[in-house]
């Protein structure tokens, strides 16, 4: 049985309960990432001020903590297309559970940033097997919806820990943060025990039986009679590992690449320095976090606008349209003399910043690649995303510095620009499209 009849009777479907269980199982982990993540600030800013760490040694942590995902979306890649996405996923959340509840009572500094990379590992890894489970699971007509749900409860991670980190970090120190991590992701570890293999991939390595067991119980649950093989509309020869570096999907690659390298300059460059900006333009510690937090809240409404318009509006219209939007607000955002009026078109900047985020991470990238080496691709264009998250803070302060907020969001509009210039010319259109036809050349 070909993958291609596996993916048209998946494709067939209505969603389940099974679909909705596939869909809480992976959120589950998907959201303790986010939140593990964005505890970084609350734990390095406190780590600081206690002594147990220096302004270096922070800096050194969020670097250890990218160059450990840049490792381990990269692994994952080439682990998940030859083992499986499901023994993959497992592997990482508990990696990822058991370093973050060791860095609790972690001795020292040094200890707490290699402790850091291993959990870079597993993070790096959560991120691209998650979007591609989601991929693979669900129809596709409605798949950017699902798959950017995922994603809007990632960025809800970060208004969860600003709030957890507020709460008990005073009373309790910082070091509880990552035993919330920690126990987070080993419930969520425990739960996804549950979680059934890809049929796609099982299809694409032999096990046609698995595959066509697990696709009959979703259509017993749909409560409907579907043929027992469903003839694919298109023939494509099956691709092979090779053919990731070769047309049509080194073009796929270069866009997917570009694109994550982008978003991860938007964040890393724009979001996460937010409060640092408001307090060098003269405001209190105090009134530059609380805009940045009114500005986070614009995560999960971006995350599920990009989720609703990917699905609506196809995939290229949704991600150009929110560049475009992203540069306006921008230009508006670096004009403004006012602190609140500037915290309100934050917010609104913020907006198009993360349906980026839910369109490409979530949505788009996942589907640029055949089941046979998904997680390949996908893995190389979260590993580059991952490095310019590492390279960009590096260039920020020297520009905000001697240009400010305007050299920054220079950065980001030129950034923009060769995004769309490049998803403008050679992406292509993944709406609708079965999973398995993105071996089909352009």
């Amino acid at each position: 049985m070909s993958s291609a009849s596996i993916g048209a009777r998946l494709d067939r479907l209505p969603i389940t309960r099974l679909h909705r269980k596939v869909f809480g199982l992976v959120a589950v982990g998907m959201f303790f990432e986010g939140f593990d993540i964005y505890i970084a600030a609350s734990v390095l800013g406190a780590a600081y001020k206690s002594g147990f760490s220096t302004l270096a040694e922070n800096g050194l942590f969020i670097s250890a903590t990218f160059v450990g995902m840049t490792l381990g979306a990269l692994l994952t890649g080439l682990w998940g297309d030859r083992y499986g996405r499901r023994v993959t996923y497992q592997v990482n959340l508990m990696l990822f559970g058991a370093a973050s509840l060791a860095s609790a009572f972690a001795p020292n500094v040094t200890t707490l940033i290699a402790l850091r990379f291993l959990m870079g590992l597993g993070l790096g890894a959560e991120n691209v097997v998650g979007y591609a489970i989601m991929a693979e699971f669900f129809p596709a007509r409605v798949r950017g919806r699902w798959s950017g749900l995922t994603c809007t409860l990632v960025t809800a991670g970060l208004p969860a820990s600003a709030l957890l980190a507020w709460l008990l970090v005073p009373p309790f120190g910082w070091r509880v943060m990552f035993v919330l991590g920690a126990v987070g992701a080993l419930v969520a570890w425990f739960l996804r025990r549950n979680l059934p293999e890809s049929p796609r991939w099982l299809a694409t390595v032999g096990r046609d039986a698995e595959a066509d067991a697990l696709v009959s119980s979703f259509e017993r649950e749909a409560g409907i009679e579907l043929p027992a093989v469903v003839p694919p509309a298109y023939s494509p020869p099956a691709p092979i590992a090779g053919d990731l570096f070769r047309a049509p999907y080194v073009a796929r690659l270069i866009v997917g690449c570009v694109s994550l390298m982008v978003v991860n300059t938007l964040i890393y460059g724009f979001i996460t320095w937010l409060p640092t900006f408001f307090v060098g333009q003269g405001e209190t510690i105090a009134r530059s976090t609380g805009y940045a937090l009114l500005m986070a809240v614009g995560g999960p409404i971006g995350s599920a606008l990009g989720a609703m318009s990917a699905d609506r509006f196809g995939r290229k219209s949704t991600i150009i349209g929110a560049a475009a939007i992203t540069i306006l607000f921008s230009i508006f955002f670096s004009l403004s003399t006012s602190a609140s009026i500037t915290a309100a078109l934050g917010l609104l900047l913020t907006i198009p910043i993360y349906v980026l985020v839910a369109a490409l991470f979530a949505v788009y990238v996942p589907e640029l690649f055949p089941t046979e080496f998904r997680l390949r691709g996908v893995g190389i264009c979260n590993a580059a995303g991952r490095f310019a998250s590492i390279i960009v803070p590096l260039f920020v302060a020297p520009i905000f510095t001697e240009y400010g907020v305007g050299g920054v969001l220079t950065m980001m509009v030129a950034a923009l620009f060769v995004m769309i210039i490049v998803v403008a010319s050679l992406g292509e259109e993944p709406e609708r499209r079965p999973a398995e036809e993105a071996a089909v050349a352009a």
